[in-house]
């Protein structure tokens, strides 16, 4: 297995590799200089070209890329162009409010998802059944924003059950409303892919023999079926809170969530290039180390799997 974990470690580098260059070439053909945004529309032209010589971006582009990826790899992200503070900073005071709201909707997608998928299993085709996967349907194809708004308008001007959005005093009413939106999806998704799975267990042989034999049905379900469904039910666990790490852009901008997503977007508005590279940096790597415990995992779910 270390055989295994170092290979795809190794295989990491040429996908960081990848998404940093398509992100540095993207930032190339998009409109927009970062120092007149800073100077103003009617910048002194020579002190503009001394702030683009200070930052290195009157360099040739494989050069500024070339030292991007030489610093990333000694830790250090740069500077960021509007408020010379170094990335690696700014990564680090925002990613424990965006690990926590991943983390909180992952939990709470988790604890509804897997036991309405069980229960939608055991009782296939009643109205039960029905209304969990008419809800699931319903939470995929909600978008985030639109659900984050509706959230709002009720809980807090509405029903003012929630003083209001961002992070306040840290405490757990502010996060219940983004952990709900950001969580709806990978809730639907989990839900019905337990269903899916536990279905198709509950139909094998093994599960007939072993209500043959006279085995409690909670000990079928939970040990026999569920056990051997779980594989895919990680999969998604591991894929969705990855995609939660990288995609809260959309839920902290609706909430004003001060995470890596809101430091994003106001990085893009101001053509912040070391600030964005940084955040992909950073996003790109929990999405493959995401991905790699996942794979690791099935050998401790399933004896039968051998990572090679």
């Amino acid at each position: 297995m270390l055989q295994y974990i170092l290979k795809r470690l190794l295989h990491l580098l040429p996908v960081l590799f990848g998404i940093t260059f398509l992100t540095f070439m993207l930032f190339l053909v998009v409109p927009g200089d970062p120092v007149r945004k800073i100077l103003g529309q009617h910048p002194d032209p020579v002190l503009q070209e001394q702030i683009k010589h200070e930052l290195g971006l009157d360099l040739p582009w494989p050069i500024r890329y070339g030292r991007f990826v030489w610093n990333a790899a000694q830790g250090d992200l740069g500077t960021s162009v509007e408020t010379k503070q170094p990335v690696s900073e700014i990564v680090a005071s925002k990613f424990p409010a965006t690990l926590r709201l991943a983390t909180a909707s992952m939990i709470f997608a988790v604890l509804l998802g897997i036991p309405t998928g069980i229960i939608s299993a055991t009782k296939q085709y009643s109205i039960t059944d029905n209304i969990f996967m008419f809800f699931a349907l319903v939470g995929v194809s909600m978008p985030i924003f639109v659900l984050g708004l509706i959230l709002i308008l009720f809980f807090v001007n509405n029903l003012h059950w929630i003083q209001g959005v961002g992070y306040g005093d840290g405490s757990l009413e502010y996060l219940i409303l983004p952990m709900i939106a950001l969580g709806v999806i990978p809730l639907a998704m989990i839900s019905r892919m337990t269903r899916s799975t536990l279905l198709e267990q509950i139909n094998s042989d093994h599960v007939r023999t072993a209500r043959a034999k006279g085995v409690k049905e909670l000990v079928v379900i939970y040990k026999h079926a569920l056990r051997n469904a779980l594989i895919p039910i990680v999969t998604v666990i591991g894929n969705y809170f990855a995609s939660l790490m990288a995609g809260a852009i959309i839920t902290e901008r609706v909430f004003s969530w001060p995470g890596l997503g809101t430091a994003m977007i106001s990085a893009i508005e101001s053509r912040d290039f070391p600030i964005v590279m940084g955040v992909v940096l950073v996003m790109a790597l929990i999405f493959v180390l995401t991905n790699l415990a996942v794979d690791v995992s099935y050998a401790l779910i399933d004896p039968r799997v051998r990572l090679k």
